[in-house]
């Protein structure tokens, strides 16, 4: 079975991002998105859970939506008015098995990611 997780680092401390929302939608071959699954960081920038394990994961394309902009209005950080970057969709596709970890390093300006392990 496959597994899917992430973390959020935020780049302006260089702390992980505690209470980041991330949305996780399917994306159907028609280009339907459907809301799997809506998760919150904790204090080491991951979700408590995968995003999807065991018996949730399938095989396709998903949408890792997380929504930086209130983490970094909520920090104090210096942004834009309105923010420059407010929510950072990432596109996947997933195979059958394996284990994908799509980690998010961002600022109120940029962001990076990778497949991680």
């Amino acid at each position: 079975m496959g597994r899917l997780s992430t973390h959020v680092l935020d780049m302006v401390d260089g702390v992980p991002a505690l209470g980041v929302e991330i949305e996780l939608f399917r994306l159907a071959e028609d280009g339907v998105r459907t809301l799997v699954s809506r998760h919150v960081t904790n204090a080491d920038g991951r979700t408590e859970a995968p995003l999807l394990a065991g018996e949730g994961y399938a095989p396709g394309i998903y949408e890792l939506m997380f929504h930086i902009g209130p983490y970094f209005l909520a920090q104090g950080a210096k942004v834009a008015d309105p923010p420059f970057l407010d929510a950072v969709p990432l596109r996947v596709r997933l195979a059958e098995d394996g284990h994908y970890h799509v980690p998010l390093l961002c600022s109120p300006w940029g962001y990076s990611t990778y497949r991680g392990s």
